[in-house]
C-alpha cells in the first residue's frame, strides 16, 4: 500500500488551480486530436471507400474499416516503446512527441492520391499512415491518462480525470461536426470529390496547439517527486522487466476492463455512423447529426460521472455501467431502427450509461500501478487489448452485420465484452482517494484503515 500520504491529511498532490487547468488542457487536447481523427474516419468511411476501394460495392465500407483496424497493428508496439520511455524520460517529453506524430499522419491523409490516380498504391499509402498513427497513439492515451491522474488532487481525481474523456468526446464530436459543416457548405457532390480532404488537414493546426501546450508545462508532481528521490527507472527496459515480473495481475485485470471499455467505445462511437448508413439506410447528414447530439449530451454529463466516482468509488460506477449496457443494448439498438428521433434516444441512452466507465478511466486505470511502472503498465496493457478488441470492432461489426439476420450483432458484441468486464471487476481494487506517489500499488484510504 502507498504510505506517502497519511490518512486524513490534505492531498499531497495539491497544485495551484491555474497549473492544474493547464495540465488538464495539455492532456485533453492530445486525446481530442486522436479522436478528432477517429471522428473524421468514421463519418467519412463511405466516401473513403469510394475513393480508395472503387468497384468493391458493399465491401468498400468494410475494407475502409479494415484500414482503421490495421492502424492498431503497431499500437501495442508503440505501448511497449513509449510506455517505458515515459517512465524513464518523463511523461511530458513523450507526450509532446506523440501528439505531433499523430496530427501529421492525420493531415497527410488529406493529401493522399486516390485509387483513380495511382491504383492499388492509394490504399497501401492509406494503411501505411494508419499504421504509423497507431504506433504514435500507443504512447498517447496511457501517457495522457497517467499525466492527468498524477496532476489531479487525490480526492478529486475522478472529476479532473474525466476531462481527458471530455477531450475524447470533444474530439470525436468536432470531427463529426467538421464533416457535417463541410458537407453542408460544399454540397454532397463536392464532398465526395474533394471536400473530404479538408477535415483531415485541420488536424495539423490542432496538433501544433497541443504541442505548444504540452511543451509549456512541467512534468507531473508525482514523477518529479520520484525523480528527486532517485527512485525512477534508470533504463527504459528496467520498467519493462519490473512490470511483468511484479505486476502481471493488474495487467490482466486492466486487459479485461479495456476489452469491455473499448468494444463499447469503438462500436458505439466509431461504428454507429457507418451502421446507420449501411444497415438502417439513414441519410449521412442525419447520421452525423445524431452522433453530434448524443456526444454533446455525453460531454455535458461526463464531469458529473467523474465526480460521482469521487463520492461512491470507481467500482460502483463501473458495475452500474457494465450491467446497464448488458441489459439495455438490445432494446436500444432496436430503437435505432425505428426512425431518426428514436435513434437519437437509443444512442444517447447507451452513451450516458457508458460515461460511467468512460468518465472514470483516468482515475481508475493509472491507479492500478505504482509510479515507476505506471506509464508502461497503462500503455502496454491498454494498447494490446485495444488493438485486439477495440480497433477491430468496427470491421468485425460491419462484416457480420452485412450478412442477413445479424442487424443486432453490435448489441450482442458489446454485451459479450461487458461480461468479460464484469468478471474482471471482481479482481479490481478500489482506489478512490488514494495517493499515487511512491513505488507501491495505490490503495483507497478506507482500505488502509481497515488493514
Amino acid at each position: 500500500m502507498s504510505s506517502d500520504q497519511p490518512v486524513g491529511t490534505k492531498d499531497a498532490n495539491e497544485v495551484p488551480k491555474p497549473v492544474l487547468r493547464k495540465a488538464v488542457a495539455a492532456s485533453a487536447i492530445g486525446n481530442g486530436t486522436e479522436w478528432f481523427d477517429y471522428g473524421l474516419y468514421a463519418n467519412l468511411t463511405v466516401i473513403l471507400g469510394d475513393q480508395f476501394f472503387p468497384g468493391q460495392g458493399e465491401n468498400a465500407a468494410a475494407l475502409t474499416l479494415l484500414g482503421l483496424a490495421v492502424s492498431f497493428i503497431l499500437r501495442p508496439l508503440g505501448g511497449f516503446i513509449w510506455g517505458p520511455l515515459g517512465d524513464r524520460l518523463g511523461r511530458q517529453r513523450v507526450l509532446a512527441m506523440t501528439i505531433l506524430l499523430m496530427s501529421v499522419c492525420t493531415a497527410l491523409i488529406g493529401v493522399l492520391p486516390t485509387a483513380a490516380s495511382v491504383g492499388i498504391l492509394a490504399p497501401i499509402l492509406l494503411f501505411a499512415l494508419r499504421i504509423v498513427q497507431g504506433f504514435s497513439t500507443g504512447g498517447e492515451y496511457g501517457g495522457a491518462a497517467t499525466f492527468m491522474a498524477e496532476y489531479a488532487p487525490d480526492k478529486k481525481r475522478g472529476f479532473w480525470g474525466s476531462f481527458l474523456e471530455f477531450g475524447t468526446l470533444a474530439g470525436f464530436a468536432a470531427g463529426t461536426g467538421v464533416v457535417y459543416a463541410v458537407r453542408a457548405i460544399v454540397g454532397e457532390a463536392a464532398m465526395n470529390d474533394w471536400g473530404w480532404r479538408i477535415p483531415f488537414l485541420i488536424a495539423l493546426p490542432l496538433g501544433l496547439i497541443g504541442l505548444y501546450l504540452r511543451s509549456r508545462i512541467e512534468d507531473t508532481p508525482v514523477f518529479r517527486d520520484l525523480e528527486d528521490k532517485g527512485e525512477k527507472e534508470e533504463k527504459a527496459t528496467g520498467a519493462f522487466a519490473d512490470l511483468f515480473r511484479s505486476y502481471w495481475r493488474p495487467i490482466l485485470v486492466l486487459f479485461g476492463l479495456v476489452i469491455a471499455l473499448n468494444v463499447v467505445n469503438y462500436t458505439l462511437l466509431t461504428y454507429t455512423s457507418t451502421y446507420l448508413q449501411t444497415t438502417i439506410d439513414m441519410d449521412a447528414g442525419d447520421a452525423e447529426l445524431l452522433l453530434i447530439i448524443g456526444q454533446l449530451a455525453m460531454m455535458l454529463l461526463i464531469p458529473f460521472a467523474g465526480a460521482l466516482s469521487d463520492r461512491i468509488g470507481r467500482k460502483p460506477c463501473w458495475w452500474i455501467s457494465l450491467i446497464g449496457i448488458l441489459v439495455l443494448a438490445i432494446p436500444m439498438y432496436q430503437l435505432m431502427s425505428q426512425g431518426f428521433g428514436l435513434a437519437i434516444l437509443g444512442f444517447t441512452v447507451l452513451g450516458l450509461i457508458y460515461i460511467l466507465q468512460l468518465g472514470t478511466i483516468s482515475a481508475t486505470f493509472p491507479a492500478m500501478f505504482p509510479t515507476h511502472v505506471r506509464y508502461a503498465g497503462m500503455a502496454i496493457s491498454y494498447n494490446v487489448a485495444t488493438a485486439i478488441f477495440g480497433g477491430t470492432a468496427p470491421y468485425v461489426n460491419e462484416s457480420v452485420v452485412a450478412t442477413p439476420g445479424n442487424e443486432l450483432f453490435p448489441a450482442y458484441y458489446m454485451m459479450g465484452a461487458c461480461v468479460i468486464g464484469l468478471i474482471s471487476m471482481f479482481f479490481l481494487k478500489e482506489t478512490r482517494g488514494a495517493s499515487l506517489r511512491g513505488r507501491e500499488i495505490p490503495v483507497a484510504p478506507e482500505l488502509v484503515r481497515a488493514s
